[in-house]
């Protein structure tokens, strides 16, 4: 018997829900109790550095040394009275985590002894090691300095016993080496891009806000599978076994009631949320057993962004004390749905108006077309950037089935807003363009009110889908850092509004009226864009071959996805719109391509040791088992009989030995494939053989293996299998 997975059923089945300490309060009185935000200014900073400090904040200008001095002050004292001993600069380095390091909150005072202390230089800079984080050569370890710098639009959280200021990680040189940097310059980009457009329709829009909501889907398994599982320990995903007989064809757990255990830990985290300020709002049951989603309000970009990475940090630490592991891999189970990130994305003016919300006159559908179509043009020109924006080794297993968009970009719409741009493209700007926000529906019998239907339908396999007054890109895996696909989706937007005004204004130097350029210069966008709207089945293979014909980047090797950034329409979008220079692009690719080559690497190497020190000794000693149970059979029968009765553990034997020899093959060749693709030393090259010599044996090896756990007696299998990994709860 396998004493250890046992021992971790045994364990995980007779758990009890841990009871979740909820505060004695609505969430609106201890909601961002944790958080310095405006409430707490004004509360610990004096009338004019609140003042200067929210200017700062809302307008992007620089706060001198001295502010910062009075406001790192005010945050000492607050943060003090709150039992807190410690400091640290909190940033996103290029390994879709974060990254801190703690300083105390003491310095000597001259006389034998110590003070508080924290300063607005300790506040406003650090230097961190620039080297010991993925740089892509920017940084050697002979030359490591890097910096830290505050961040003053995302305001510092308490967690524990350490006060954490969120800020960005730039290289000595000045090269972003953070997802932070490029997406606070892409969020400047499209405000300054919008805001002239919006102009054009209502001069009023001094500032456009980039808004993100999105929807973290994950897995929860008992802490004793986890651990009796080494490659979900080591890789967060199973690199082998079988399917359970029931997974989710049933669909019984998507939106089902949520175990208790879940239950608890829900609440758990949602008060965790709420004190740091996170506006976590939708918790339910997703499609796989063990499978959930947690959705919060929409916010401004940046803080969403920060806000998601706070949140993967702390669901991290709230499940452990539910005896849960929280796994946030694409892919963590086969066969059943993977998890994403979905960021809903959407502009708003400071004027109140959600630039992807139909108006109720003429010139506001206009501008309602305008920045659709815009959109749609910037996902055309840069699908293959927005794809890489994405591409990983680990979203890789999730894309193209179960419910996850396939790995082509396009962008779904629905009916009445095809309609509409059809009718736009055809039409003379004579004709009127209505788009009803909401139509009603009428079920016919009374009990039930009317419903309001969206301008458009959901389709689950378009990557980058209009949801009604925002679009939604669903390709996102639920590991990653949002800010990779915000920041190009931002920067591509804002390139496309720039290069819309100036066909604009091209069209007025020639003496045509505002109305005309816009309209004639919609309408050719539509014609162009074409190829990018699909609403139809994203999984078949007639969509994929159609999408070829269309233009479309249909390329599935992740290495060749991320050579999308160094395309020299791509260089020039990001160098004009000031998000990143070429030198931080090539640097960000060597990092991919590094990242992709160890997350490979491991798995390949996690996978040879549980199938030649986990697996095949049990299935050997099973197969001992036969062989002794066929001679005893032969010592016992007369030879018809043994022929007959014996036949089957024969065949069975026969069976067992050709699966065992093709993983034991195949594990060696998956070695030395390995060992030929580290001989390369260009990280791309390397990459490539990763993907095209060493990921195929992880599934063909484990397809043996998953034959094999069929086959030998379930009493002997060591490792934890599928129904056990999905279904303890």
């Amino acid at each position: 018997m396998s004493i250890s997975r046992f021992n971790a059923v045994e364990k995980a089945s007779n758990r009890k829900a841990v009871e979740a300490v909820t505060p004695n309060q609505k969430v609106s009185e201890y909601y961002g109790e944790n958080v310095f935000n405006r409430k707490a200014m004004q509360k610990y900073l004096s009338k004019e550095t609140y003042k200067a400090l929210t200017h700062a904040i809302d307008n992007g200008t620089p706060i001198d040394r001295e502010i910062a001095n009075h406001v790192a002050a005010g945050m000492r004292m607050w943060a003090l009275e709150k039992g807190v001993t410690h400091y640290t600069h909190w940033f996103q380095p290029l390994t879709d985590g974060t990254a801190e390091k703690h300083d105390a909150f003491v310095e000597h005072d001259g006389n034998g002894g110590m003070i508080e202390e924290f300063s607005g230089k300790l506040l406003a800079q650090q230097e961190p090691d620039a080297s010991s984080f993925p740089n892509g050569g920017l940084r050697n370890t002979f030359e490591a300095r890097g910096y830290s710098a505050w961040d003053p639009s995302s305001p510092a959280f308490i967690v524990d016993d350490t006060l954490c200021i969120p800020t960005v990680f730039i290289a000595y040189t000045g090269e972003a080496l953070d997802y932070k940097t490029p997406l606070i310059r892409s969020v400047e980009a499209l405000n300054k891009a919008a805001k002239d457009v919006c102009n054009y329709f209502n001069e009023d829009v001094h500032k456009v806000i980039t808004y993100l909501g999105w929807e973290q889907e994950y897995f929860l398994v008992d802490e004793e599978l986890y651990s009796a599982r080494p490659d979900l320990s080591l890789t967060e995903r199973t690199l082998l076994g079988h399917e359970s007989a029931k997974n989710q064809q049933l669909d019984d757990h998507y939106f089902g009631a949520i175990p208790s255990r879940v239950q608890e830990f829900m609440k758990d985290l949602e008060v965790e949320c709420y004190k740091l300020g996170i506006p976590v709002k939708t918790r339910h049951n997703e499609v796989a057993p063990n499978q959930f989603e947690l959705a919060p309000i929409y916010e401004e970009c940046n803080l969403a962004n920060d806000h998601n990475q706070l949140l993967m940090s702390v669901m991290k630490r709230v499940s452990r004390r539910h005896n849960f592991r929280v796994l946030l891999h694409e892919k963590p189970f086969m066969g059943v749905n993977g998890s994403g990130k979905h960021c809903n994305w959407s502009m708003g003016t400071d004027t109140g108006i959600n630039l992807f919300s139909p108006g109720k006159n003429r010139e506001d559908n206009l501008r309602f077309i305008t920045f659709v179509v815009n959109t749609l043009m910037a996902v055309y020109k840069y699908n293959a950037l927005l794809k890489a924006s994405i591409a990983s080794a680990t979203n890789a297993h999730r894309l193209g089935a179960n419910e996850a968009p396939p790995a082509i970009i396009s962008s779904f719409l629905g009916t009445q807003i095809s309609e509409v741009l059809d009718k736009f493209e055809n039409s003379s700007i004579e004709d009127a363009i209505e788009v009803d926000d909401k139509k009603r529906l009428s079920l016919g019998f009374g009990q039930i009110p009317e419903l309001l239907l969206d301008n458009t339908d959901r389709n689950r396999t378009s990557p980058f889908a209009f949801t009604g007054n925002r679009f939604e890109f669903r390709a996102p895996g639920s590991s990653v850092n949002c800010g990779s696909a915000m920041l190009a989706v931002n920067s591509a937007v804002a390139y496309q509004l720039q290069q819309f005004k100036k066909d604009v204004e091209a069209l007025r130097a020639e003496g045509k009226s505002k109305e005309v350029a816009i309209f004639e210069t919609l309408k050719a966008y539509i014609k162009e864009s074409k190829p990018i709207r699909f609403d139809g089945n994203g999984y078949c293979d007639e969509w994929k071959e159609e999408a070829a014909r269309r233009g479309l980047d249909c390329e599935n090797s992740v290495p060749l996805q991320y050579d999308a950034y160094m395309k020299p329409e791509v260089i020039q979008m990001f160098k004009e719109t000031g998000v990143l220079n070429e030198k931080e692009l090539e640097a960000r690719n060597e990092v991919k391509w590094e990242i992709y080559i160890k997350k490979v690497q491991i798995e390949a190497r996690v996978l040879g040791d549980l199938s030649m020190n986990h697996i095949i000794p049990v299935v050997l000693h099973y197969q001992s088992l036969l062989l002794s149970n066929i001679t005893k059979l032969k010592e016992t029968f007369s030879t018809e009989e043994y022929e007959d009765l014996s036949a089957e553990p024969r065949r069975l034997v026969r069976k067992i030995s050709k699966h065992v020899n093709a993983v034991t093959r195949m594990t060696d060749e998956m070695i030395e494939a390995r060992k030929k693709a580290n001989r390369i030393a260009d990280l791309r090259s390397k990459a490539i053989a990763y993907h095209d010599t060493v990921v195929p044996f992880l599934d063909n090896i484990r397809e043996h293996i998953d034959e094999l756990e069929l086959m030998v007696d379930n009493q002997m299998w060591p490792l934890p299998k599928y129904r056990e990994l999905l279904f303890i709860r």
